[in-house]
């Protein structure tokens, strides 16, 4: 119910905003833009039409101590290193190790080589968390074997769309830190709350797989001849795994230990990264530019659409956007659990037409005041709201796996395909999202554990 004439501006605003977001002009300008945009139509009619919406210049010049206090949150120096580590694996040339050796050891099941592709997307997600270089990585690795060896092509897409994703749950993770600003939770906390869930979306898939291949073994062969399993070949695939699993534990036990804050885990991350690359002579001068190049330009792109958010999250709020979404769900006729599948399934839908940093930066800090007053427990939330965002890189037609996949699929593989082949992993992933919401502890037991 609407009970200030302000929030139809609200309501304007971020209808707008889903509108333009198909133009293609840059989401984190669009925000920015359309905040400035509101605010002067404010000004014009509470000047001229006699319409008092109540955001005017002094108003929106908030915006410039909101971004100096983003700018100088001590949590978000964790985000360009992080980055930085994720670029960095992906140099060292530690998965085509792993593909080469898993697939031997994996082989000669119906649907090992998705299976090994699985596994070796688990271990980017803790060690990487960079979608894009996962998901490229995975399809030019895994997509012309899975063919060779006559895998359905959806089945092939699909299992490395929805696999290369799991680095945005999997810690450490650049969206688990996002959100702990958002909602004013600790990093450490989501970590370790997402990694349960992050392993079982992982068996989950692998659960898939082997069952798909049997009842229709067509579409995930055994081959005919593979190489015997030996001594030799186990001692190569435990030496590929040594490496990022030694990272993964430097890092995360760092964290889960209270040895190292998340942000300085970072930093032992980051320079565990560059030390791998070195050690594998993966890492020349000429390298080290192009990471930190790589480094800056994603890390520049999360920055500045903080700042577009911002300022689009202010304006919002000053049009009584949040007294609106706090009404509007409070007035549900449901208990908290009720409201927390609503907004779930309102994420879900988001997810159709915006990428997870703007629903994070936009809707969560919207939520976080219904959802303590509702004595919901943050962490549980966030975890589910992760597991439901990771589905907005598989569904078009804004899906960035759907695109990364479809720049560098080879011939033969359209967008029909790709599209056929997310929707049994996108299942899987509401199932998930399910399993989280159903038993909390799965998201909760750990941090109660170590911080009690």
């Amino acid at each position: 119910m609407i009970s200030d004439p302000a929030q139809y501006m609200a309501i304007a605003l971020f209808v707008s905003f889903v509108v333009l977001i198909f133009t293609g002009v840059p989401v984190a300008w669009l925000m920015g833009g359309l905040a400035v945009l509101f605010t002067g139509i404010s000004v014009f009619s509470d000047n001229y039409l006699d319409t008092f919406f109540g955001v005017d210049w002094g108003y929106s010049s908030i915006i410039v101590a909101r971004i100096y206090a983003v700018m100088n949150n001590w949590v978000l120096v964790a985000l360009p290193m992080f980055v930085f580590m994720g670029i960095m694996m992906d140099k060292s040339g530690i998965a085509e190790d792993l593909m080469t050796d898993l697939t031997k050891l994996f082989g000669r099941v119906r649907g090992g080589l998705a299976i090994t592709i699985v596994i070796i997307g688990v271990l980017l997600a803790a060690s990487t968390g960079i979608i894009g270089a996962a998901v490229v990585l995975l399809a030019i690795l895994g997509i012309p074997l899975m063919l060779k060896q006559n895998y359905d092509a959806a089945l092939a897409c699909g299992v490395v769309c929805a696999t290369g994703t799991l680095g945005i749950l999997i810690p450490p993770s650049i969206m688990l830190v996002l959100m702990a600003d958002q909602i004013r939770v600790s990093v450490g906390d989501l970590f370790m709350g997402a990694m349960f869930p992050g392993l079982i979306l992982g068996g989950l898939y692998g659960v898939f797989i082997l069952v798909y291949a049997w009842l229709r073994p067509s579409v995930a062969p055994a081959p005919p001849d593979v190489e015997e399993i030996t001594p030799r070949l186990v001692f190569n695939v435990i030496k590929s795994t040594l490496p990022p699993a030694g990272l993964i534990v430097a890092v995360l036990g760092s964290i889960f230990f209270g040895i190292a804050t998340p942000t300085e885990a970072s930093g032992v991350g980051a320079l565990g990264a560059m030390l791998l690359a070195v050690a594998r002579r993966r890492l020349s001068f000429a390298g080290l530019q192009e990471v930190l190049r790589n480094t800056m330009k994603t890390t520049s792109y999360i920055f500045a659409l903080f700042v577009g958010a911002t300022a689009f999250s202010l304006v919002l709020r000053g049009f009584g956007g949040d007294a609106l979404i706090e009404d509007s769900l409070l007035a549900l006729p449901f208990g908290p659990n009720g409201i927390v599948v609503v907004v779930l399934l309102i994420t879900f839908m988001l997810g159709f037409v915006l990428d997870w940093i703007e629903i994070t930066l936009i809707v969560l800090p919207l939520l976080a005041p219904v959802l303590i007053g509702l004595d919901v427990n943050l962490v549980w939330f966030a975890i589910l709201f992760a597991v439901c965002l990771q589905t907005s890189f598989i569904t078009p037609p804004v899906g960035f796996a759907l695109f990364y996949m479809k720049g560098v699929a080879p011939k033969g593989i359209d967008t029909v395909t790709i599209y056929r082949g997310i929707i049994p992993f996108m299942i899987i992933q509401l199932i998930g999202v399910g399993l989280v919401f159903a038993f909390p502890k799965i998201a909760t037991w750990l941090p109660t554990v170590a911080y009690g």
